[in-house]
């Protein structure tokens, strides 16, 4: 309610630099370039963003989970896809994303200026790295708001389709109206090729808290597959995953320590191989609690009362031998009066250190891994005019390699498994990552004949909502503006069909 409120008389396309120093004072120095990045980064930890709902509802949304019959109702409108244009985190999400490239802006702005006072070359050189890691955030925003809030990019008619509101500039007014997909693609690539430019291979670093040109290419390699540009997606995840005296799989097939696999790491200390990027958290700053809603252990500290709990097709995927299965879910018996008892998701168990001050289902989000690249640039060889069907089995198989026990996961794609291949190899993978709707809206027509998804009813999971089915062309496949964007002053930004 407090959202909808702040909201109601104006726009988050408008919001300030998150600092109390008037705007003509601001941002002078080298150390307040350095406050407005770090300021920025704590705003990335937003529950609103990649610690709660950006990761979460898009696939709380889809076929992936079940509301648990006495769930608390948290997330309970997307569930059901009761989906509006008040709706609080559709608002949240928005205002978020937007808030962070209005800082973005304002530093980009001022930046110049404080490069040009500067004699110290390791200074200069430091600030054109902050630059670039500017650049890289500004365009993971709009991505963001491209993936939730926009179509699916179809080439031939992206020149008219409704993109976002481009705002390019801090201090100097821009009308409020929405670019076509072409426009708002390109200033994304646009703000990737600047920060591949600037961004100094040598400073990538696995488990990085901060933009990296790892992670340029990684989100270029992203935003080139959902534009359909598969030479492009092919390029840039080949250059993150050959970059292997930087990044590997994490190998579920090899023990850490006391039982732990590699894989297990990456969840239960936030410390990975193939992370190439991370939300930082630490047990006095962080953002939300990814696992809360499929755990919430810490209601007594006794039982499990999830809100919701794993579908049974998604489970069954794992076939015998998958390391992932045992990393992923855990079968435990639930504390409501029906004591269901079912593999509950424990991937956001928790960070280990952070239990230890008992804070619970708190894990760093990982919105970069090297897995996703090695599924990015599989699906581009097997779209490309002429498929590479052999070099896409290669990337699943070196995938799976890593993530089975010895022996297993080995797989062969063609022109007729392909694509089903690879969706399930994505939920295996990527599953409660944010990735489903995406997928099934971006695939259309390719996957299940745009059937999109059907939910079938599991035991003791909420009736309501249970048997629902969307075809992939559904108008909530794709989330409403915000009414207070609509409405507010000046505003010419045009709605969604699921404004209607």
């Amino acid at each position: 309610m407090a959202l909808a409120t702040m909201f109601a008389t104006t726009s988050c396309l408008d919001k300030l630099p998150e600092s109390a120093i008037p705007t003509d004072e601001a941002m002078q120095s080298y150390n307040d370039a350095e406050q407005t990045l770090t300021g920025i980064y704590a705003m990335m930890k937003s529950s609103a963003l990649w610690s709660g709902y950006l990761t979460l509802l898009p696939d709380i949304q889809t076929d992936l989970v079940y509301a648990v019959d006495g769930y608390s109702n948290t997330y309970g409108q997307h569930w059901l896809w009761d989906i509006r244009s008040t709706n609080s985190e559709v608002e949240a999400v928005y205002a978020s994303l937007y808030g962070i490239i209005s800082n973005c802006n304002f530093f980009l702005e001022r930046i110049d200026n404080i490069v040009s006072k500067q004699t110290d070359d390791n200074k200069i050189t430091i600030l054109e790295q902050y630059t670039g890691e500017v650049y890289t955030i500004r365009a993971l925003c709009y991505s963001e708001l491209l993936k939730l809030y926009c179509k699916a990019y179809d080439p031939a008619t992206a020149a008219t389709d409704l993109g976002v509101v481009l705002r390019k500039h801090y201090s100097t007014p821009e009308k409020s109206v929405r670019a076509s997909m072409k426009e708002s693609y390109e200033f994304v690539l646009s703000d990737l090729e600047k920060a591949e430019s600037i961004l100094d291979p040598d400073y990538d670093a696995y488990s990085s808290y901060y933009m990296t040109n790892a992670v340029a290419h990684a989100l270029h390699a992203r935003v080139a597959l959902y534009m359909q540009d598969w030479k492009a997606a092919i390029e840039h995840s080949t250059e993150v995953i050959g970059r292997d005296t930087h990044y590997i799989l994490d190998p579920a097939n090899i023990e850490w320590s006391n039982g732990m696999t590699y894989f297990d790491r990456m969840w239960c200390y936030d410390t990975s191989y193939e992370t190439l990027w991370q939300v930082g958290f630490t047990p006095t700053s962080m953002g939300g609690s990814l696992g809360q809603v499929f755990l919430s252990f810490n209601n007594d500290y006794t039982y499990y009362y999830p809100d919701y709990v794993p579908a049974e097709w998604v489970l069954n995927l794992y076939t015998s031998g998958d390391m992932r299965y045992n990393s992923y879910f855990a079968t435990l018996t639930t504390g409501y009066d029906h004591a269901l008892t079912w593999p509950l998701l424990i991937k956001y168990y928790g960070n280990q250190e952070f239990i230890s001050y008992y804070i619970y289902h708190v894990v760093m989000p990982k919105p970069f891994r090297l897995a996703e690249q090695y599924l990015i640039r599989a699906e581009a060889y097997c779209r490309q005019e002429n498929p590479n069907f052999s070099l896409a089995s290669r990337d699943l198989t070196t995938l799976r390699e890593n993530r089975f026990s010895s022996g297993g996961g080995s797989i062969s794609l063609s022109k007729d498994n392909f694509i089903e291949e690879i969706a399930n190899e994505r939920v295996r993978e990527l599953f409660m990552e944010g990735h489903r709707l995406q997928d099934i809206k971006r695939w259309g027509n390719l996957y299940r004949n745009g059937e999109g998804f059907t939910r079938q009813q599991q035991n003791n999971t909420l009736k309501s909502g249970s048997t629902l089915s969307k075809k992939a062309n559904d108008p909530l496949f794709v989330w409403p503006i915000p009414q207070h964007e609509l409405e507010a002053p000046g505003s010419e930004v045009l709605p969604n069909d699921s404004n209607n």
